[in-house]
């Protein structure tokens, strides 16, 4: 009798255990693996992101990704670069979506913009690995700083840059040699943004041709220059005012000297602040044209002032499934309309499945303005050595490629020896 009274007493000590043992003792911690990380930036350092950021998994596929990161640049006023990232969480993460943005300088060294750029990725992975066990090795180390103090920029955001480069190649029978240069100057703010450029380019061929033991010496020059500006001025977040002013010279070309103001107008369909994720622009201007030519033209002109108008309309897109770009442009003149042109440009790359992607880019243009063409038949020489634009209805042309990758998702190992 004793015994069967022991029995209810034991019975109810073992079902309160559960409830007198402390919680983290009673209730088992779900262990997770790291974060599977995939980064899709093509002008990224990768070796040295996945060596500093040692605490998640590297993938090389997106569908096998906790967290994709999708890194989109663009130039600054500056000269710097504007990182945005975008982290988009996936399966146990599917809530967790953010966007940061890191901004480099044009005096940065490589160094310093890849480690400043591994900050804000690191900052940016805290929220995913707070909801693993990493997160109990998580220390926040906060530097408060003072704001800065406000400076005068002796340069007004005045930017200039000067390049100049050559190149020399030959053999026994031919040499070449070519000469660029190039200036630049830039102001950009919110309001307002202003480019300019002038370049120029000298190319030179020389050829040694023996034929029954005469040598024939063939020589081709080519010269160019650029001079334009561009003024933009922002109107609201949609829409655009501005135009450009150019002069240029081309012996290819046939063009001794031609000046080109244009006024133009553009309108985004998607907000600006946008323009790193998507763009939809519609862009409408009106030329001017003073053209002097160097050689008497088929239209027996030596020079001429004409007036065209120009639409343009351009679609970029970049997502994790791939990037979109698009634009069709069309031009004509007003004194006569049958002097047009159409041109489109498209590329796209698509990551259609597990390791399986495409990529397509093609150009096409209808051409029927080529009002410059120099009079006369042109000799074979000419024709071979590019030394003139030839007449022609259109022009094209096509890329396509496919790739598969297949086999581990990890990659994360960095092994630099005899490079890569």
């Amino acid at each position: 009798m004793k015994a069967c009274r022991f029995y209810p007493v034991l019975i109810s000590l073992i079902l309160l255990i559960p409830v007198l043992l402390p919680a983290q003792d009673r209730i088992p911690r779900v262990v997770q693996e790291p974060p599977r990380v995939f980064i899709d930036c093509h002008q990224c350092d990768m070796n040295y992101i996945r060596s500093e950021l040692s605490f998640v998994s590297f993938v090389r596929e997106r569908t096998e990704a906790d967290v994709h990161i999708l890194i989109t640049i663009q130039g600054t006023a500056g000269g710097g670069r504007e990182y945005t990232l975008n982290f988009i969480g996936r399966n146990n993460f599917y809530d967790v979506h953010h966007t940061l943005k890191y901004v480099s300088s044009r005096t940065d060294s490589a160094d310093t913009e890849r480690k400043g750029l591994v900050r804000v990725l690191k900052v940016g992975l805290v929220p995913y690995l707070a909801k693993t066990d990493l997160g109990d090795y998580l220390r926040i180390d906060f530097e408060r700083r003072q704001p800065p103090a406000e400076v005068e920029d002796p340069w007004n955001f005045w930017v200039f840059n000067l390049g100049l480069s050559g190149s020399l190649s030959g053999e026994e029978t031919k040499n070449f040699f070519s000469l660029h240069s190039n200036l630049s100057a830039s102001r950009v703010t919110e309001k307002l943004k202003f480019r300019s450029g002038l370049s120029g380019s000298f190319n030179s061929s020389r050829f040694k041709v023996t034929e029954d033991e005469v040598t024939t010496i063939i020589t081709s020059h080519q010269r160019s220059f650029s001079l334009s500006a561009l003024m933009v001025y922002s109107i609201g977040n949609h829409w655009s005012v501005g135009g450009w002013v150019g002069a240029s010279s081309s012996t290819y070309n046939n063009i001794n000297l031609n000046l080109n103001p244009a006024p133009a107008i553009e309108y985004n369909y998607f907000p600006y602040s946008e323009s790193t994720r998507r763009q939809l622009r519609f862009l409408y201007r009106v030329g001017f044209s003073l053209n002097y030519y160097r050689e008497e033209t088929i239209f027996d002109k030596t020079r001429e002032a004409l007036l065209g108008e120009t639409l343009s309309v351009t679609l970029e897109i970049k997502e994790p499934w791939g990037n979109v770009y698009a634009s069709l442009e069309g031009f004509h003149y007003f004194h006569d309309f049958s002097k047009n042109h159409l041109v489109f440009n498209t590329s796209l790359n698509l990551r259609l499945y597990r390791g399986f992607s495409v990529g397509i880019s093609g150009r096409f243009a209808k051409i029927k303005d080529q009002i410059y063409l120099a009079k006369g038949d042109l000799s074979l020489e000419d024709i071979l050595l590019q030394r003139k634009a030839l007449a022609t209805a259109y022009s094209y042309g096509i890329s396509l490629g496919v790739n598969y990758t297949f086999g581990s998702i990890y990659s994360g190992v960095v092994n630099p020896r005899f490079g890569n």
